[in-house]
Protein backbone atom coordinates (compact mmCIF):
# COMPACT_ATOMS: atom_id res chain seq x y z
CA UNK A 1 0.00 0.00 0.00
CA UNK A 2 1.31 3.34 -1.15
CA UNK A 3 0.74 6.25 1.15
CA UNK A 4 0.13 9.45 0.48
CA UNK A 5 2.88 12.13 1.32
CA UNK A 6 0.76 13.44 4.14
CA UNK A 7 0.71 10.16 5.64
CA UNK A 8 4.73 9.41 5.21
CA UNK A 9 4.99 12.72 7.01
CA UNK A 10 3.12 11.46 10.29
CA UNK A 11 4.87 8.03 10.34
CA UNK A 12 8.14 10.12 10.00
CA UNK A 13 7.11 12.62 12.89
CA UNK A 14 6.12 9.70 14.73
CA UNK A 15 9.47 7.77 14.67
CA UNK A 16 11.54 11.14 15.30
CA UNK A 17 12.43 12.07 12.08
CA UNK A 18 12.77 15.08 11.74
CA UNK A 19 10.28 17.36 9.53
CA UNK A 20 7.89 20.41 8.77
CA UNK A 21 5.10 21.36 10.68
CA UNK A 22 2.10 20.65 8.05
CA UNK A 23 -1.38 19.98 7.87
CA UNK A 24 -3.61 18.40 4.98
CA UNK A 25 -6.35 20.38 3.32
CA UNK A 26 -9.24 18.98 1.31
CA UNK A 27 -10.63 22.56 0.17
CA UNK A 28 -9.31 25.83 -0.66
CA UNK A 29 -11.07 27.57 2.93
CA UNK A 30 -9.41 24.50 4.34
CA UNK A 31 -5.88 25.37 3.00
CA UNK A 32 -5.87 28.99 3.69
CA UNK A 33 -6.87 28.27 7.77
CA UNK A 34 -4.10 25.91 7.48
CA UNK A 35 -1.72 28.53 6.49
CA UNK A 36 -2.93 31.21 9.00
CA UNK A 37 -2.37 28.18 11.95
CA UNK A 38 1.41 27.67 10.51
CA UNK A 39 1.82 31.04 11.17
CA UNK A 40 0.94 33.28 8.06
CA UNK A 41 3.51 33.48 6.24
CA UNK A 42 5.97 31.29 3.75
CA UNK A 43 4.27 27.92 2.87
CA UNK A 44 3.95 25.23 0.24
CA UNK A 45 0.95 24.05 -1.44
CA UNK A 46 1.67 20.29 -2.37
CA UNK A 47 -0.62 18.28 -4.34
CA UNK A 48 -1.19 14.81 -2.52
CA UNK A 49 -0.90 12.20 -5.40
CA UNK A 50 0.54 8.88 -5.01
CA UNK A 51 2.76 9.38 -8.29
CA UNK A 52 5.79 11.27 -8.69
CA UNK A 53 6.37 14.35 -11.33
CA UNK A 54 3.93 16.62 -8.52
CA UNK A 55 6.14 19.67 -9.27
CA UNK A 56 6.41 20.07 -12.96
CA UNK A 57 2.85 19.27 -13.48
CA UNK A 58 2.32 22.36 -11.37
CA UNK A 59 1.13 20.92 -7.86
CA UNK A 60 3.67 22.10 -5.65
CA UNK A 61 3.19 26.35 -5.37
CA UNK A 62 5.22 28.51 -3.08
CA UNK A 63 2.80 30.74 -1.20
CA UNK A 64 3.68 33.76 0.67
CA UNK A 65 0.26 34.38 2.68
CA UNK A 66 -3.03 32.84 3.75
CA UNK A 67 -4.63 33.89 0.84
CA UNK A 68 -2.30 32.89 -1.90
CA UNK A 69 -2.23 29.32 -0.32
CA UNK A 70 -6.21 29.08 -0.52
CA UNK A 71 -5.73 30.53 -4.53
CA UNK A 72 -2.78 27.71 -5.38
CA UNK A 73 -4.97 24.83 -3.43
CA UNK A 74 -7.75 26.69 -5.18
CA UNK A 75 -5.72 26.01 -8.96
CA UNK A 76 -4.68 22.27 -7.34
CA UNK A 77 -7.68 20.74 -6.20
CA UNK A 78 -9.03 18.41 -8.86
CA UNK A 79 -6.06 18.85 -10.99
CA UNK A 80 -5.44 15.51 -12.84
CA UNK A 81 -1.64 14.30 -12.88
CA UNK A 82 -0.46 11.54 -14.79
CA UNK A 83 -4.01 9.64 -14.46
CA UNK A 84 -4.31 11.19 -10.58
CA UNK A 85 -6.88 13.66 -9.54
CA UNK A 86 -6.28 15.72 -6.62
CA UNK A 87 -8.71 15.43 -3.95
CA UNK A 88 -6.04 17.01 -1.10
CA UNK A 89 -3.27 18.90 -0.73
CA UNK A 90 -0.28 19.43 1.57
CA UNK A 91 0.12 22.94 3.37
CA UNK A 92 3.79 22.65 4.48
CA UNK A 93 5.58 25.31 6.81
CA UNK A 94 8.20 26.77 4.39
CA UNK A 95 11.97 26.33 4.52
CA UNK A 96 15.09 27.93 3.22
CA UNK A 97 17.16 25.08 1.53
CA UNK A 98 20.89 25.40 1.53
CA UNK A 99 21.70 21.73 0.19
CA UNK A 100 19.26 18.54 -1.51
CA UNK A 101 20.39 15.02 -0.64
CA UNK A 102 18.34 11.80 -1.26
CA UNK A 103 17.87 8.64 0.59
CA UNK A 104 16.09 5.32 0.57
CA UNK A 105 15.23 2.26 1.86
CA UNK A 106 13.77 -1.28 -0.34
CA UNK A 107 13.40 -4.34 -0.27
CA UNK A 108 15.62 -5.70 -3.36
CA UNK A 109 14.03 -8.86 -3.93
CA UNK A 110 16.41 -9.93 -6.68
CA UNK A 111 18.89 -10.27 -4.20
CA UNK A 112 17.33 -11.40 -1.14
CA UNK A 113 17.99 -8.76 1.27
CA UNK A 114 17.19 -4.66 1.67
CA UNK A 115 19.10 -1.79 -0.16
CA UNK A 116 19.87 1.59 0.51
CA UNK A 117 20.52 3.94 -1.89
CA UNK A 118 21.73 7.80 -1.04
CA UNK A 119 23.52 10.81 -3.09
CA UNK A 120 24.61 14.03 -1.58
CA UNK A 121 22.63 15.36 -5.03
CA UNK A 122 18.64 14.86 -4.19
CA UNK A 123 16.25 16.39 -6.05
CA UNK A 124 13.29 16.03 -8.63
CA UNK A 125 15.91 14.49 -11.26
CA UNK A 126 16.69 11.79 -9.12
CA UNK A 127 16.09 8.88 -11.64
CA UNK A 128 17.87 11.22 -14.24
CA UNK A 129 20.91 11.11 -11.79
CA UNK A 130 21.38 7.56 -11.92
CA UNK A 131 21.24 6.72 -15.24
CA UNK A 132 23.55 9.60 -16.25
CA UNK A 133 25.51 9.35 -13.24
CA UNK A 134 25.26 6.24 -11.18
CA UNK A 135 28.54 6.42 -9.45
CA UNK A 136 26.40 10.09 -7.80
CA UNK A 137 24.35 7.25 -6.15
CA UNK A 138 25.61 5.01 -3.64
CA UNK A 139 24.28 1.06 -3.23
CA UNK A 140 24.72 -0.56 -0.56
CA UNK A 141 23.10 -3.93 0.47
CA UNK A 142 21.68 -3.69 4.39
CA UNK A 143 21.66 -7.52 6.07
CA UNK A 144 17.94 -7.95 7.38
CA UNK A 145 19.34 -9.35 10.64
CA UNK A 146 21.66 -6.62 11.10
CA UNK A 147 19.39 -3.69 9.91
CA UNK A 148 21.12 -0.01 10.25
CA UNK A 149 23.22 0.92 13.39
CA UNK A 150 25.55 3.50 14.00
CA UNK A 151 28.40 1.71 11.92
CA UNK A 152 25.97 1.03 9.12
CA UNK A 153 24.30 4.24 9.12
CA UNK A 154 27.89 6.10 8.97
CA UNK A 155 29.10 3.66 5.74
CA UNK A 156 26.17 4.92 4.60
CA UNK A 157 26.51 8.72 4.92
CA UNK A 158 30.70 7.86 3.42
CA UNK A 159 29.78 6.06 0.49
CA UNK A 160 26.46 8.75 -0.64
CA UNK A 161 29.39 11.55 -0.21
CA UNK A 162 27.27 13.59 2.35
CA UNK A 163 29.04 16.74 3.41
CA UNK A 164 31.94 16.11 6.74
CA UNK A 165 29.86 18.92 8.45
CA UNK A 166 26.24 17.25 8.64
CA UNK A 167 27.70 13.31 8.68
CA UNK A 168 26.70 12.52 12.27
CA UNK A 169 22.87 14.40 11.64
CA UNK A 170 22.01 12.20 8.24
CA UNK A 171 23.62 9.34 10.34
CA UNK A 172 21.02 9.81 12.92
CA UNK A 173 18.39 10.48 10.30
CA UNK A 174 19.24 7.77 8.50
CA UNK A 175 18.52 5.01 11.91
CA UNK A 176 15.21 6.59 12.21
CA UNK A 177 14.18 6.08 8.87
CA UNK A 178 15.05 2.70 9.32
CA UNK A 179 13.40 2.22 12.55
CA UNK A 180 10.23 3.62 10.25
CA UNK A 181 10.94 0.82 7.52
CA UNK A 182 11.29 -1.92 9.72
CA UNK A 183 8.66 -0.90 12.77
CA UNK A 184 6.38 -0.33 10.13
CA UNK A 185 6.78 -3.40 7.73
CA UNK A 186 7.82 -1.28 5.17
CA UNK A 187 8.92 -2.11 1.16
CA UNK A 188 9.98 1.09 0.42
CA UNK A 189 10.94 4.30 2.40
CA UNK A 190 12.21 6.99 0.63
CA UNK A 191 12.96 11.14 1.15
CA UNK A 192 13.63 13.11 -1.89
CA UNK A 193 14.57 15.71 -0.85
CA UNK A 194 16.93 15.41 2.53
CA UNK A 195 17.32 18.94 2.87
CA UNK A 196 19.91 21.02 5.14
CA UNK A 197 19.01 24.26 6.02
CA UNK A 198 21.36 27.38 5.96
CA UNK A 199 21.14 26.80 9.65
CA UNK A 200 22.66 23.50 9.06
CA UNK A 201 20.05 21.53 10.56
CA UNK A 202 18.66 18.66 8.46
CA UNK A 203 14.72 17.73 7.65
CA UNK A 204 12.91 14.95 6.00
CA UNK A 205 11.10 17.34 2.93
CA UNK A 206 9.09 14.96 1.33
CA UNK A 207 8.38 11.16 2.27
CA UNK A 208 7.33 8.32 0.13
CA UNK A 209 6.68 5.19 2.21
CA UNK A 210 4.98 1.65 0.29
CA UNK A 211 4.18 -0.82 3.40
CA UNK A 212 3.88 -4.37 2.92
CA UNK A 213 -0.22 -5.71 2.59
CA UNK A 214 1.09 -9.23 3.92
CA UNK A 215 1.82 -7.36 7.53
CA UNK A 216 -1.39 -5.57 7.73
CA UNK A 217 -2.88 -8.28 10.44
CA UNK A 218 0.00 -6.65 12.91
CA UNK A 219 -0.92 -3.29 11.97
CA UNK A 220 -4.67 -2.35 13.12
CA UNK A 221 -3.62 1.40 12.67
CA UNK A 222 -2.86 1.23 8.87
CA UNK A 223 -6.35 0.72 8.01
CA UNK A 224 -6.66 4.70 8.53
CA UNK A 225 -4.00 4.87 5.71
CA UNK A 226 -6.28 3.04 3.21
CA UNK A 227 -7.90 5.38 0.56
CA UNK A 228 -11.32 3.65 0.18
CA UNK A 229 -12.05 6.14 -2.14
CA UNK A 230 -9.70 5.23 -4.96
CA UNK A 231 -10.05 1.87 -4.34
CA UNK A 232 -12.64 0.00 -6.57
CA UNK A 233 -15.45 -0.94 -4.83
CA UNK A 234 -15.29 -4.67 -6.21
CA UNK A 235 -12.14 -5.12 -4.84
CA UNK A 236 -12.83 -3.83 -1.36
CA UNK A 237 -16.13 -5.93 -1.70
CA UNK A 238 -13.55 -8.81 -2.64
CA UNK A 239 -11.49 -8.09 0.34
CA UNK A 240 -14.32 -8.21 2.79
CA UNK A 241 -15.08 -11.97 1.39
CA UNK A 242 -10.73 -12.77 1.93
CA UNK A 243 -10.86 -12.88 -2.14
CA UNK A 244 -7.75 -12.60 -3.75
CA UNK A 245 -9.31 -9.94 -6.93
CA UNK A 246 -7.80 -7.68 -8.99
CA UNK A 247 -9.97 -5.43 -11.02
CA UNK A 248 -8.45 -5.28 -14.59
CA UNK A 249 -10.24 -3.73 -18.06
CA UNK A 250 -11.29 -6.56 -20.32
CA UNK A 251 -14.29 -8.57 -20.80
CA UNK A 252 -13.69 -12.08 -19.56
CA UNK A 253 -14.01 -12.66 -16.10
CA UNK A 254 -11.93 -14.97 -14.68
CA UNK A 255 -11.74 -17.65 -12.18
CA UNK A 256 -8.83 -19.93 -11.23
CA UNK A 257 -7.44 -22.14 -8.07
CA UNK A 258 -3.39 -20.58 -8.11
CA UNK A 259 -2.02 -17.53 -8.78
CA UNK A 260 0.21 -19.25 -11.37
CA UNK A 261 -3.16 -20.83 -13.16
CA UNK A 262 -4.85 -17.48 -12.79
CA UNK A 263 -1.86 -15.33 -14.36
CA UNK A 264 -1.62 -17.94 -17.25
CA UNK A 265 -5.57 -17.90 -17.92
CA UNK A 266 -5.02 -13.84 -17.98
CA UNK A 267 -2.10 -14.32 -20.67
CA UNK A 268 -4.17 -16.92 -22.37
CA UNK A 269 -7.44 -14.89 -22.70
CA UNK A 270 -5.71 -11.91 -23.58
CA UNK A 271 -3.75 -13.62 -26.65
CA UNK A 272 -7.25 -15.88 -27.82
CA UNK A 273 -8.82 -12.40 -27.27
CA UNK A 274 -7.11 -11.05 -30.23
CA UNK A 275 -9.23 -12.69 -33.04
CA UNK A 276 -12.20 -11.23 -31.28
CA UNK A 277 -11.52 -7.56 -31.56
CA UNK A 278 -8.97 -7.10 -28.73
CA UNK A 279 -11.27 -8.73 -25.66
CA UNK A 280 -9.01 -9.13 -22.89
CA UNK A 281 -9.08 -10.70 -19.28
CA UNK A 282 -11.70 -8.61 -16.76
CA UNK A 283 -9.91 -9.54 -13.86
CA UNK A 284 -7.84 -11.53 -11.71
CA UNK A 285 -9.58 -13.86 -8.85
CA UNK A 286 -7.81 -16.58 -7.24
CA UNK A 287 -9.95 -18.84 -4.94
CA UNK A 288 -6.88 -20.48 -3.53
CA UNK A 289 -6.85 -24.43 -3.06
CA UNK A 290 -10.79 -24.59 -2.10
CA UNK A 291 -13.45 -24.50 -4.15
CA UNK A 292 -16.49 -24.44 -1.86
CA UNK A 293 -20.05 -23.07 -2.97
CA UNK A 294 -19.57 -20.03 -1.18
CA UNK A 295 -16.08 -19.35 -2.07
CA UNK A 296 -17.56 -20.26 -6.09
CA UNK A 297 -20.64 -17.58 -5.16
CA UNK A 298 -18.86 -15.01 -3.80
CA UNK A 299 -15.92 -14.98 -6.54
CA UNK A 300 -19.20 -15.19 -9.19
CA UNK A 301 -20.79 -12.37 -7.44
CA UNK A 302 -17.97 -10.04 -7.66
CA UNK A 303 -17.34 -11.19 -11.38
CA UNK A 304 -20.51 -10.49 -12.16
CA UNK A 305 -20.66 -7.53 -10.54
CA UNK A 306 -18.47 -5.71 -13.20
CA UNK A 307 -20.73 -4.18 -15.69
CA UNK A 308 -17.78 -4.91 -18.45
CA UNK A 309 -17.76 -8.20 -17.70
CA UNK A 310 -19.64 -10.17 -20.57
CA UNK A 311 -18.43 -13.87 -19.73
CA UNK A 312 -16.56 -15.88 -17.51
CA UNK A 313 -14.07 -18.29 -17.81
CA UNK A 314 -13.99 -20.62 -14.78
CA UNK A 315 -10.16 -22.60 -15.65
CA UNK A 316 -9.41 -25.18 -12.44
CA UNK A 317 -6.52 -27.62 -11.94
CA UNK A 318 -8.05 -30.20 -9.62
CA UNK A 319 -4.88 -31.37 -6.85
CA UNK A 320 -6.35 -31.19 -2.83
CA UNK A 321 -10.00 -30.23 -4.10
CA UNK A 322 -10.70 -32.51 -6.37
CA UNK A 323 -12.76 -31.15 -9.69
CA UNK A 324 -16.14 -33.23 -8.35
CA UNK A 325 -16.18 -30.95 -5.24
CA UNK A 326 -15.21 -28.11 -7.43
CA UNK A 327 -18.05 -28.74 -9.64
CA UNK A 328 -20.80 -29.42 -7.18
CA UNK A 329 -19.79 -25.92 -5.83
CA UNK A 330 -20.17 -24.27 -9.33
CA UNK A 331 -23.45 -25.90 -9.51
CA UNK A 332 -24.31 -24.97 -5.53
CA UNK A 333 -23.32 -21.43 -6.20
CA UNK A 334 -25.79 -21.20 -8.78
CA UNK A 335 -28.53 -22.07 -6.44
CA UNK A 336 -27.25 -19.68 -3.87
CA UNK A 337 -26.85 -17.29 -6.43
CA UNK A 338 -30.41 -17.35 -7.83
CA UNK A 339 -31.57 -17.45 -3.70
CA UNK A 340 -29.98 -13.93 -3.59
CA UNK A 341 -32.00 -12.31 -6.56
CA UNK A 342 -28.94 -12.78 -8.71
CA UNK A 343 -29.41 -15.58 -11.17
CA UNK A 344 -27.05 -16.22 -13.63
CA UNK A 345 -27.53 -14.46 -16.66
CA UNK A 346 -23.73 -14.34 -18.55
CA UNK A 347 -22.59 -16.98 -20.33
CA UNK A 348 -19.88 -19.17 -18.58
CA UNK A 349 -17.19 -21.31 -19.86
CA UNK A 350 -15.98 -24.30 -17.07
CA UNK A 351 -12.65 -25.87 -18.04
CA UNK A 352 -11.90 -28.70 -15.79
CA UNK A 353 -8.38 -30.94 -15.46
CA UNK A 354 -6.54 -32.73 -13.04
CA UNK A 355 -8.10 -34.85 -10.00
CA UNK A 356 -11.17 -36.54 -10.57
CA UNK A 357 -11.92 -34.12 -13.89
CA UNK A 358 -13.52 -36.83 -15.43
CA UNK A 359 -16.17 -37.17 -12.93
CA UNK A 360 -16.66 -33.00 -12.07
CA UNK A 361 -17.32 -32.38 -15.82
CA UNK A 362 -19.94 -35.73 -15.63
CA UNK A 363 -21.19 -33.86 -12.56
CA UNK A 364 -21.72 -30.18 -14.48
CA UNK A 365 -23.31 -32.36 -17.82
CA UNK A 366 -25.89 -33.56 -15.68
CA UNK A 367 -26.59 -30.66 -13.89
CA UNK A 368 -27.41 -29.04 -17.40
CA UNK A 369 -26.78 -25.36 -15.63
CA UNK A 370 -28.38 -22.50 -18.02
CA UNK A 371 -25.60 -20.11 -20.35
CA UNK A 372 -22.62 -23.34 -18.73
CA UNK A 373 -20.72 -24.67 -21.64
CA UNK A 374 -17.40 -27.07 -20.95
CA UNK A 375 -14.63 -26.89 -22.92
CA UNK A 376 -11.64 -29.93 -22.17
CA UNK A 377 -8.85 -27.69 -23.02
CA UNK A 378 -7.28 -24.46 -21.46
CA UNK A 379 -6.41 -22.63 -24.70
CA UNK A 380 -9.85 -23.91 -26.22
CA UNK A 381 -11.94 -22.49 -23.22
CA UNK A 382 -9.87 -18.94 -23.30
CA UNK A 383 -10.87 -18.90 -27.34
CA UNK A 384 -14.97 -19.59 -26.43
CA UNK A 385 -14.88 -17.47 -23.38
CA UNK A 386 -13.37 -14.60 -25.88
CA UNK A 387 -15.88 -15.39 -28.58
CA UNK A 388 -18.84 -15.34 -26.26
CA UNK A 389 -17.60 -11.77 -24.97
CA UNK A 390 -17.40 -10.27 -28.17
CA UNK A 391 -20.88 -11.62 -29.11
CA UNK A 392 -22.22 -10.12 -25.92
CA UNK A 393 -20.13 -6.81 -26.29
Amino acid sequence: MDLFEYQARDLFAAHGVPVLDAIVAATPDEAQAAAEKLGGGLVVVKAQVKTGGRGKAGGVKLARSPEEARAHAEDILGMDIKGHTVHRVLIAKGADIAEEYYFSVLLDRANRTYLVMASREGGMEIEQLAVERPDALARIAVDALDGIDAAKAAEIVTAGRFPAEVADQVAAVVMKLWDVFVAEDATLVEVNPLVKTPEGQIIALDGKVTLDDNATFRHPGHEEYVDHGATDPLEVKAQAKNLNYVKLDGAVGVIGNGAGLVMSTLDVVAYAGEEYGGVRPANFLDIGGGASAEVMANGLEIILGDSQVKSVFVNVFGGITACDAVANGIIQAFALLADRGEPITHPLVVRLDGNNAELGRRILTEANLPHLEQVDTMDGAAHRAAELAAQEA
